[in-house]
C-alpha cells in the first residue's frame, strides 16, 4: 500500500478550519481498504499554536524533524498577515521538495512571500486577492475559483474551499466514488469544481436597497424560465428598461444579463447534480431554451459541456429520464 503523506505547517493566527477540514478529508479517505495516507502536523518549534478562534493547536513535532512530504498544506488565518520570516524561509527551502504543494485560503499570501507562486496561477481567500495581486505582481492572481491546480500547485479560496479542494486531491488519487463517499459521510458537497465562483449569483451581486428591484432579483431567483428580459423585468418593478437597467446596476452591482446568466447556471447546475432530468428538460427549466444554447455557456464559463459536468459533479443516481 502506498503512503501519501500530508504535512500541515501550524503557525499562531491559524485559521483552524483551514487544518482541521483537509485533515478529515484525508483520514476519511484512509479508512477505505488499500488508502493510507500520513497525517502529520509540525510548528517551527514543535510548540502548541494559538488557533484564530483561541482554540490551542498540538503539533506532532517541529517543521525541523518533519520529513519531505508527498503533500505539504499551509493554511491561513489571521497569523498570515504579518511578517513571518523563519516559517517563510523554512518554505522556501522545504517546499520545492514536495510532490504537492497545497495552500487554504491565505496560506497563500505565506508561498508567495516565499517566492513559490511567481509565474503561477492562484487563488486566494476573495478579501485578499487584491492584496496578493499587488504585492506580488509575478503572481497571476484570479480571484473568482474556489480552487486553482497549477501543476503540482493547488490553492484554495477560503476556509470550506480547503474541504472541496482536499477532496478533489483525494478523487486525484483515488478515484471519483472514494470522494463521494467521504463528501457524504462529512455531509458537503462534493463536485464542486475548482472553477465555480466563490460566491453565487445571489451572493456576488449586491442586494438592491429599492423594494421593486428586490423583488426582481427574487423573481429571477425562482423562475430562471420565465422572459427574463430587460423590458419584461423593468415593467415588473415599473420602471422604463432604461431606468431600470441602470439602476439595477448601481444598486446591485452587475447589468441585470449577466445576473439572468449567472442565475441560470446555477439553476442548471443544480438540476444536473441533483435531478435525474433530461438535458433538454435541464435546459427549458433553467431558462437556455435549447441544449445547444445550454452547452455553449457551459463552455464557456466552465469549460465543459453539460453531460461531462453531470458526469463528474453528480452523485451515484438512477439514468436520466430521456
Amino acid at each position: 500500500m502506498k503512503q501519501r503523506t500530508v504535512l500541515t505547517v501550524l503557525f499562531d493566527g491559524v485559521q483552524s478550519l483551514d487544518v482541521t477540514g483537509p485533515m478529515e478529508v484525508f483520514a476519511g479517505a484512509s479508512r477505505a481498504r488499500g488508502v493510507s495516507y500520513g497525517l502529520r502536523t509540525a510548528s517551527l518549534d514543535g510548540g502548541p499554536v494559538r488557533t484564530t478562534s483561541g482554540l490551542t493547536l498540538v503539533p506532532d513535532g517541529s517543521l525541523a524533524d518533519a520529513p519531505v512530504p508527498h503533500t505539504l498544506l499551509v493554511p491561513g488565518g489571521r497569523g498570515t498577515r504579518g511578517a513571518q520570516p523563519e516559517l517563510t524561509a523554512w518554505l522556501r527551502e522545504h517546499a520545492p521538495r514536495a510532490e504537492r504543494l497545497v495552500s487554504v485560503c491565505t496560506g497563500a499570501l505565506l508561498l508567495a512571500e516565499a517566492g513559490l507562486l511567481d509565474g503561477h496561477r492562484v487563488t486566494t481567500h476573495w478579501n485578499s486577492c487584491e492584496r496578493l495581486a499587488r504585492d506580488f505582481p509575478a503572481v497571476h492572481v484570479d480571484p473568482d475559483p474556489i480552487f486553482v491546480r497549477d501543476g503540482r500547485l493547488a490553492t484554495s479560496a477560503g476556509v470550506t474551499a480547503g474541504i472541496d479542494l482536499a477532496l478533489a486531491l483525494v478523487e486525484e488519487d483515488h478515484g471519483r466514488e472514494l470522494a463521494l463517499t467521504i463528501a457524504r459521510h462529512l455531509v458537503v458537497f462534493l463536485r464542486r469544481p475548482g472553477n465555480q465562483a466563490q460566491f453565487s449569483a445571489q451572493l456576488s451581486a449586491q442586494t438592491a436597497q429599492r423594494a421593486p428591484l428586490r423583488e426582481v432579483q427574487l423573481w429571477i431567483d425562482r423562475n430562471p424560465a420565465a422572459d427574463l428580459g430587460v423590458a419584461a423585468l423593468a415593467a415588473r418593478a415599473r420602471l422604463s428598461p432604461r431606468h431600470f437597467a441602470r439602476a439595477f446596476r448601481a444598486e446591485t452591482g452587475t447589468t441585470p444579463g449577466r445576473y439572468v446568466e449567472r442565475v441560470r447556471l446555477e439553476h442548471a447546475r443544480r438540476l444536473l447534480e441533483d435531478s435525474s432530468d433530461g438535458v433538454e428538460q435541464v435546459a427549458r427549466a433553467s431558462g437556455y431554451g435549447t441544449p445547444e444554447a445550454m452547452r455553449r455557456t457551459f463552455v464557456k464559463t466552465l469549460a465543459t459541456a453539460p453531460a461531462e459536468y453531470r458526469r463528474r459533479f453528480r452523485a451515484a443516481a438512477p439514468p436520466p429520464r430521456t
